[in-house]
């Protein structure tokens, strides 16, 4: 292992890695050999725990689970608590699209506009020309 200070991030992306190459590997066969990986490197930084490309893969109660035990293994410098962190948040993100699909797939209580829709559309047409308003709708089907 570099001598290069890993984030939490670097941590997840191996973890990931790791499992793309071999699917089956349990769990506890990745944390080990994870642990081989990261003992004896320096801890990461405790202002670096977000992971941000999760976000377009699952919602970020599931991605976010570990963070917390990964900061406590930071801050008590143990890596098995580290990479159990780690190991949660991926767990819950595999679980999240093996169980519902990618994010935003027929998934309607993440929808971030339930309850404030009226008041979005209210405010729109009080300061968005109609015009305007129709091409941001097309464009966003489009998007979609």
């Amino acid at each position: 292992m570099s001598t290069n200070q890993p984030t939490i991030a670097d941590i997840f992306r191996r973890a990931q890695a790791l499992r793309r190459e071999n699917p089956q590997l349990s769990y506890k066969d990745l944390k080990a050999r994870l642990l081989d990986e990261y003992r004896g490197a320096p801890f990461p930084p405790p202002d670096k725990l977000a992971i941000p490309e999760q976000d377009a893969r699952a919602p970020e109660e599931d991605w976010s689970a570990g963070l917390p035990i990964a900061l406590r293994g930071i801050q008590r410098q143990d890596w098995g608590e580290i990479i159990d962190g780690v190991l949660l948040s991926l767990e819950q993100t595999e679980r999240y699209e093996r169980e519902r699909g990618p994010l935003g797939n027929a998934d309607w209580w993440h929808d971030r506009t339930k309850g404030i829709r009226g008041a979005l559309e209210q405010g729109l047409s009080k300061w968005l020309p109609a015009d305007l308003l129709a091409a941001a709708e097309r464009a966003g089907r489009r998007e979609r």
